[in-house]
């Protein structure tokens, strides 16, 4: 029987899976299929595949990286092959991943910290709003001052890397576990949440991860299943292969992470699962062609934890560093060693691994390092945060890691005031029947639902708890509150201000069967606030859309003593809302994941401090089954690449999906109410100096690669304006929002009816009018044609619809760059 180390060297030398592409190379047409039988045991389906994109694309420094590229080029060739190795491969380490410094070279290695909303592994630190919530404020100066504050808190703590933002999942289905990490279903909604998001976190001198590259739309299997023998190779089936064509993949599920390299992230993470039959952390034409070739991505390229499963296959497919290097987790063994470490340094000796792409990956290491100033006066690691590591503790450490610098620093300064404003702007006003929000100094409130009150467990968030206030998920992406006002402690406090009586039922069993006026004495309440909770998390898809213990019959119970029921619901996402239609239930407020100061927030809007003017970043339709493309949750047989996802609805996720086919739902994409009125008029269209109609061509002008693609797609063709005016008597704030329609003659079919291209907050005061100004872009107007390989602005009328929300579009208008 071979070895434990022949099986990892004969796996690290084996050349890599042909990777079963749906995108771009030989398809001549949009339909061209080629069938791809992997090790001569699959098919994998009607998708096109085209070769393997070698080598892996070397660092240019293109986009302002030059610099900090040749400080790069001089610290890599001062390395030994065993220091090369080393600044590829993670270790066991105070920090969720690291890389180990070089005394030497001055070099104080590299500490990686989870997550998108919270430095997870650390004591004093603030809990940002969640994904989901950040997005649903549709404000690009909230997320960049989220992403600028939640940077403050990395740096201060010591850590050089941020895993966030997240972009994949994006929201293809209404279940995944792990939406809520991410900002919307809608590319272009989650691409500039990604923009932002990393600006703020890179001015803070802290290295941003978009993550997970790419087609990460489930947590059903997205490991592969081990033979107990524990052994990396020893696999009895596969990740889920996520099989996406190509213009699907450029459209949706590539477009954020365009964003995110046009604004120079640092990092990528690449994720668990299979993209059409190869895993995506040893994907050439994913890492090699999409990300570091076609948008000209000049960091480096990191694997998600474990989602490692090669050695040279994931160099030369385009993996920069393998994290965490050699701790086994999600399916493997403890004991299960690292495809990177010496395996880089044999291969490299043997002649099977060059040099110069080890070099390149240092390289890419390295530039974002130099290039965000991270040579000079960094903070150490926090010391705690290797006490808080039940990752990779202390026991685990093969290296040593010098923890000198000042323990339990608290990093939070006033962000908790940030997170309350952010928490505010992100709920969203989803029913307001008969002026009953803001609350106006109601003598008598009841307060119902388990989510409520103070979590009974501690603040660590964790699955089936039973009472407790719901503000964040759980797993990677979660946070460890300091602190958590809850809503009863809040609505408490600001009742005693108007001398109001407050009494609360936190038991949902008991809510959901009894009659209410057993537990209310001696009169029916002026107002009744129920609040509900709706937990995800990594690792685990969610079973339905209902609000969790029992939520919808809590509802029912309340609503049908109270007359005055409002609804609160702190969920990861979708909620189906049976109850909505229901004429005692008054309010509906979704929450979503506001962080440490989710009471106050929700206060605030209650009472009316802060007017709501949050949107749904998604669709709520009527039942679950509305939704199109769920998770894959089974398969049928046991060979070893049995799993396979078909994203045969193509382009058509959420909206895309509901306006394509004219489904009625309960509340569409975009929606949300004020405590104020809105207007809109006056749409009118401007062609941008040097881009006007006589020469705009269908391709773009083709231009060096720079991080994003071809500056060509970035560049603004069109201005669109709208007066938006506020025509109530509160001061609020509007999201007047812009969608595209294409030419249907001249696109090709499957085209959705409507798409976002445009959005803005506009604060007004009571009477106020203001213009807006959305500005489209050259890749706002363009499809991905799978022929050409391009870009390409179709010939004909361009619809243009604005409006406050996707099916709330007051003005309609066009444009045609280009003439039949």
């Amino acid at each position: 029987m071979a070895s434990a180390l022949s099986l990892l060297l004969s796996s690290f030398l084996l050349t890599p899976l042909a990777n079963a592409q749906a995108f771009s190379g030989g398809a001549r047409s949009a339909d061209a299929f080629s069938y791809v039988q992997p090790l001569n045991t699959t098919i994998l389906g009607p998708y096109g595949h085209s070769p393997t994109v070698y080598p892996s694309p070397n660092a240019t420094g293109a986009g302002g990286f030059q610099e900090a590229l040749e400080k790069a080029k001089a610290f890599v060739a001062e390395l030994t092959l065993e220091e090369k190795s080393d600044m590829v491969t993670g270790q066991p380490g105070p920090c969720t991943g690291n890389i180990v410094a070089i005394p030497r070279l001055g070099f104080k290695g590299l500490c990686l910290q989870d997550g998108p909303l919270a430095i997870r592994q650390a004591d004093y630190a603030s809990v940002f709003e969640a994904g989901v919530s950040a997005a649903s404020t549709w404000d690009r100066t909230m997320l960049y001052e989220r992403g600028k504050a939640m940077g403050e808190e990395f740096r201060a703590k010591g850590a050089n890397i941020m895993l966030g933002p997240v972009a994949g999942p994006l929201g293809r289905s209404a279940y995944s576990g792990r939406n809520w990490e991410g900002f919307s279903s809608d590319p272009y909604l989650t691409g500039l949440a990604m923009e932002h998001t990393i600006n703020g976190i890179q001015d803070a001198g802290v290295q941003a991860t978009a993550k997970h590259f790419v087609g990460y739309e489930q947590e059903t299997q997205r490991n592969p299943i081990y033979n107990e023998s524990g052994t990396l190779t020893d696999v009895i089936q596969e990740s889920v292969s996520s099989n996406i064509d190509d213009r699907t993949m450029h459209e949706l599920y590539l477009w954020p992470f365009a964003n995110a390299a046009y604004a120079k992230v640092s990092s990528v993470m690449c994720s668990y699962n299979r993209l059409n039959g190869s895993y995506s952390c040893e994907n050439s034409k994913t890492l090699n062609g999409l990300l570091k070739t076609e948008l000209g991505f000049q960091g480096y390229v990191q694997s998600d934890w474990g989602g490692t499963h090669s050695g040279v296959a994931s160099i030369e497919g385009g993996l920069d560093m393998d994290m965490p290097g050699g701790i086994g987790e999600y399916g493997q063994s403890p004991q299960a060693g690292s495809f990177f470490g010496k395996n880089v340094t044999m291969a490299v000796s043997n002649g099977t691994v060059d040099v110069s792409r080890i070099d390149d990956m240092i390289m890419r290491i390295m530039t974002p390092y130099y290039y965000l100033g991270q040579d000079k006066d960094y903070p150490s690691v926090d010391p705690s945060c290797a006490d808080l590591n039940t990752f990779s503790p202390r026991s685990t450490w093969m290296r040593e890691f010098n923890l000198t610098g000042q323990r339990s620093r608290d990093v939070r300064g006033d962000h908790g005031e940030l997170i309350r404003k952010h928490g505010a702007a992100a709920t969203i006003l989803l029913k307001n029947e008969n002026g009953t929000l803001p609350l106006k100094s109601p003598k008598s409130i009841a307060v119902f639902g388990n989510d409520a009150s103070v979590d009974t467990q501690g603040y660590l968030n964790q699955v089936d708890f039973e009472y407790g206030t719901l503000a964040v998920g759980g797993g990677s992406g979660t946070g460890r509150l300091t602190y958590l006002v809850t809503p009863l402690e809040a609505v408490k406090a600001r009742a005693q201000e108007d001398g109001s009586y407050v009494q609360q039922w936190l038991n949902n069993t008991l809510i959901a069967t009894s009659n209410m006026t057993d537990l209310w004495n001696p009169e029916m309440p002026d107002v009744c606030l129920v609040f509900l909770k709706t937990w995800a998390e990594e690792g685990a898809d969610r079973q339905h859309l209902s609000t969790d213990w029992d939520g919808d019959e809590v509802v029912a119970s309340v609503a049908a003593y109270c007359t005055n029921t409002v609804v609160v619901t702190h969920s990861s996402g979708i909620n189906t809302l049976p109850w909505a239609d229901h004429e005692n239930v008054t309010a509906i407020l979704a929450a979503h994941y506001p962080g440490e100061e989710s009471g106050n927030a929700i206060v605030d809007v209650l009472y009316g401090k802060v007017n709501p003017s949050a949107k749904l970043p998604y669709t709520i339709a009527f039942n679950g089954s509305d939704y199109n493309a769920p998770p894959t949750t089974a398969v049928n047989t046991t060979g070893q690449y049995d799993w396979q996802s078909w994203f045969t609805e193509k382009l058509e996720i959420d909206y895309r999906y509901f306006d394509a086919h004219n489904i009625s739902v309960r509340y569409e994409f975009g929606y949300g109410l004020s405590y104020t009125t809105f207007n809109m008029s006056d749409l009118a269209t401007e062609c941008v100096a040097g881009a006007n109609n006589n020469n705009i061509t269908s391709e773009p002008e083709d231009l060096p690669i720079a991080p994003g693609g071809n500056p060509a797609l970035w560049e603004v063709l069109y201005n669109v304006t709208v007066s938006v005016s506020n025509t109530g008597d509160r001061d609020g704030a509007a999201v007047p929002q812009l969608y595209v329609g294409f030419p249907s003659a001249t696109t090709p079919s499957g085209t959705p009816p409507r798409q976002l291209r445009g959005f803005e907050k506009v604060p007004l005061a009571a009477g106020e009018t203001q213009t807006v100004a959305f500005a489209l872009m050259r890749r706002d107007l363009s499809y991905w044609d799978v022929v050409s390989q391009q870009w390409l602005i179709p010939a004909g009328d361009f619809s243009l619809s604005a409006g406050f929300s996707s099916r709330d579009l007051k003005l309609v208008g066009k444009l045609t760059p280009i003439a039949v």
